[in-house]
């Protein structure tokens, strides 16, 4: 089938929407999916710095939402025609890892979500001169009219949301919630420092408040700490001198959590400095240089570890955080600006320039 998608050919052009064709003959694990809008992540523009290790040209896009126009067939799907569905991270579904209920730590992560796809998977996605595009990342190239996605990937929610807005729900908003829902597990009384108001972060402040915890938000941009403190935190601005103190003294010893989502090295060795005894640290933000680690930030107890996806299972998460935003208590929505998919471009200087924290992007299918 023929539609139109942004395609990105080198990792210092502009994205173009063009024409390409989708072969969308279905195995029974699959199902087509009409895309109403798809969320822009950081992961997909780190595409720009991956030095050739991720397949270009391609169709991009990892936070895609819409509606179930054709399945495969296969006994027992969860999902339907019609259905509205959240797409998020591919995963093998039997290895040691997805079986022990840790997709995002499945032993062909990278294969299946960085890097083109299955092996045996056939060619997916020409451009019009009929070029392969390289297929399925994150196992949608939702940056579209329609994916073909494993229907694994593909978690149902109530038809009364507004579905293209939903997407950063399978990537960037799962991760900073699941964080502190799941990796930290937490609850009344605890404090949660994160660096970064980003979507990520953000996504963490708001989590952290659902939760009845107290987060402590830095950043440099004065507009996200301003929406960071609406959203219940205490922001401080991302000046390392005297950070650590500060972040103590609003904490009352030191927050017992820190999630940092910017890969600065200084920020992470505050971050440390301004936990408490056996408080614990998540990374979720790729670092392309060693990170050393100052004398004394990992006394007392204190650990980091790496996260990804916010330790999640989509089908169980996603739901919840719609529940939260029915209820008012996670209000994303705040966090995202809608762009047709024709301005990509403008959409990525913005979230460059910190003018918004999600962009999403809404096919010509989506009626937008």
């Amino acid at each position: 089938m023929r539609m139109r998608a942004a395609v990105l050919r080198t990792p210092d052009g502009p994205f173009a929407v063009e024409r390409v064709a989708l072969r969308a003959e279905l195995s029974a694990d699959e199902i087509l999916v009409r895309i109403a809008g798809c969320g822009m992540c950081r992961t997909d523009l780190a595409v720009r710095r991956s030095a050739g290790r991720s397949p270009l040209p391609a169709v991009l896009g990892h936070e895609g939402a819409g509606v179930v126009v054709r399945t495969g067939g296969g006994p027992g799907a969860a999902v339907g025609v019609g259905d509205h569905v959240v797409l998020s991270f591919d995963s093998c579904g039997h290895c040691r890892a997805c079986r022990g209920a840790a997709p995002a730590y499945c032993d062909s992560f990278a294969a299946l979500n960085l890097f083109g796809g299955r092996a045996e998977d056939p060619p997916r996605l020409t451009d019009a001169d009929g070029g392969a595009l390289a297929p399925r990342w994150f196992g949608q190239s939702a940056f579209a009219e329609y994916a073909v996605v494993p229907a694994r990937n593909a978690v149902r929610v109530d038809p009364a949301l507004p579905v293209e807005l939903l997407g950063p729900l399978g990537c960037g908003f799962l991760t900073g919630a699941g964080a502190v829902l799941n990796t930290f597990g937490a609850g009344p009384g605890d404090t949660l420092l994160v660096i970064g108001a980003g979507a990520v972060g953000l996504a963490a402040v708001m989590a952290a408040g659902a939760a009845g915890a107290q987060s402590v938000a830095v950043d440099r941009h004065p507009r996200r700490l301003a929406l960071a403190e609406e959203l219940g935190a205490v922001p401080l601005p991302a000046d390392t001198a005297g950070l650590a103190a500060a972040i103590r003294a609003i904490t009352g010893g030191g927050a017992r959590y820190a999630l940092d989502t910017t890969a600065s090295v200084p920020l992470v060795n505050e971050a440390l400095r301004a936990l408490r005894p056996l408080g614990s640290l998540g990374l979720v933000a790729r670092f392309h240089t060693p990170l050393p680690l100052d004398p004394g930030t990992l006394d007392q107890g204190r650990g980091v570890r790496h996260v990804c996806e916010g330790d999640a299972v989509p089908g169980l998460l996603i739901p919840l955080l719609c529940r939260l935003w029915q209820a008012g208590r996670f209000p994303f929505d705040r966090l995202v600006r809608t762009y047709p998919l024709t301005d990509i471009d403008r959409a990525e200087r913005d979230c460059d320039a910190g003018r918004v924290v999600k962009p999403v992007l809404l096919p010509p299918a989506s009626g937008r």
